[in-house]
């Protein structure tokens, strides 16, 4: 068989232990928040940043430390709300900006703070400044620390690019990731998906990662 072959999407597995998460400058004090729990003088914390941050891969590294499993607002219903805090010493909410229902999260804080259980959340403002329809959602929100996280440097996306080749098992020299990093988008989201369409036409053309191939791939990405 000649030509490329179209690579069957086996998908792979994300690093996301809190020892693989990257700590720098950017996300330093956000970390420093949730290595203090649960010795905290309030109801929660609020997380907030720029999209692919790293926040949803924060909130699952400390979700895992409580056994408890990351939820995205946009899934949240008043329904599911008593089984959520019922036993529960945490309660991690991803993607606030999502959110569907006002009232299900209201509901949700009350009993989360009657029962003594933490909320932990994350989206792209701090609550301060998102806009409610429920004033006293608004009200209650406020009320929780708000810590960013703020954009990564050139030495930071860098070593996300490395891990997400890692996490891949695909091996990458020094030279490619350099020439990445002066070119793509200042932006962890960016660099998911240039690996992502590297790992493909790698696959798909049956040869390694090398700057020519990156060159190509931007170029085609830009189009």
């Amino acid at each position: 068989m000649t030509g490329a072959q179209l690579p069957l999407d086996l998908g792979h597995r994300p690093a996301f232990g809190r020892e693989d998460f990257l700590v720098a400058p950017c996300n330093a004090e956000a970390v420093v928040w949730l290595d203090r729990w649960p010795d905290w003088n309030a109801p929660g914390l609020a997380l907030f940043g720029p999209p692919g941050s790293g926040k949803s891969h924060l909130l699952a590294a400390f979700a895992a430390i409580e056994g408890a499993r990351p939820i995205v607002a946009a899934a949240l219903d008043e329904a599911m709300v008593p089984a959520l805090v019922d036993g529960r010493r945490l309660i991690v909410l991803d993607d606030l900006d999502g959110l569907i229902s006002e009232t299900a999260l209201f509901h949700l804080f009350n009993l989360a703070r009657a029962g003594g259980c933490a909320l932990v959340m994350a989206g792209s403002k701090p609550p301060a400044r998102m806009e409610f329809r429920l004033p006293d959602l608004a009200s209650r929100l406020k009320i929780l620390p708000a810590v960013g996280i703020g954009l990564p440097d050139d030495s930071l996306l860098a070593a996300v690019m490395v891990k997400q080749f890692a996490d891949r098992q695909i091996p990458v020299g020094e030279e490619v990731v350099a020439y990445l990093i002066g070119r793509v988008e200042r932006s962890f989201a960016a660099i998911r998906r240039v690996v992502a369409e590297l790992d493909r036409r790698s696959l798909a053309e049956r040869r390694p990662i090398t700057v020519p191939l990156a060159r190509a791939v931007l170029e085609e990405m830009r189009d």
